[in-house]
């Protein structure tokens, strides 16, 4: 019984440490501030990539979808780390609420006529799988755009 007191102890120290790492390490803009549409998609699935016909459109101008992604940005606790939707190019960094793993986000607005399409990229920085959380969340960002 001993033994597995020791063992159940050192797993929750283990998950408290990797929690607190994963809320400190550093998500430095020269690495994960791209272009979408200039990416070579990972190996790995925890990614989504929509860009060129797959990228989603918005109705209004570029200032206009930008203000709709700042916002929806906000609302899920996002960090810039580089760029500024206003001028068409962001990068945010978003961590999942219980381990604190950072993901980012790239975003490049198009103006197209009278509408904006929205290259995106949302990738984790650990792991091979996301569980579909950048699914979820690209999903989350895109769906307040009207086409």
């Amino acid at each position: 019984m001993r033994i597995l007191l020791i063992i159940a102890a050192l797993i929750l120290v283990a998950i408290v440490a990797g929690a607190i790492y994963f809320r400190q390490v550093s998500m430095p803009a020269e690495d994960w501030h791209v272009e979408p549409s200039e990416v070579t998609p990972p190996s790995t699935p925890n990614y989504v990539l929509l860009i060129g016909d797959d990228a989603p459109r918005n109705g209004g101008s570029l200032s206009e979808t930008a203000a709709i992604l700042e916002q929806v940005a906000a609302a899920d606790n996002a960090t810039l780390i580089a760029g500024d939707l206003a001028e068409g190019h962001a990068t945010y960094v978003v961590r999942t609420p219980l381990m604190g793993f950072p993901d980012a986000v790239s975003i490049r607005l198009v103006p197209e006529g009278d509408a904006t399409r929205v290259e995106i990229f949302s990738r984790s920085r650990f792991g091979t799988s996301d569980l579909g959380a950048n699914r979820a969340r690209v999903t989350r960002w895109t769906e307040p755009l009207a086409p």
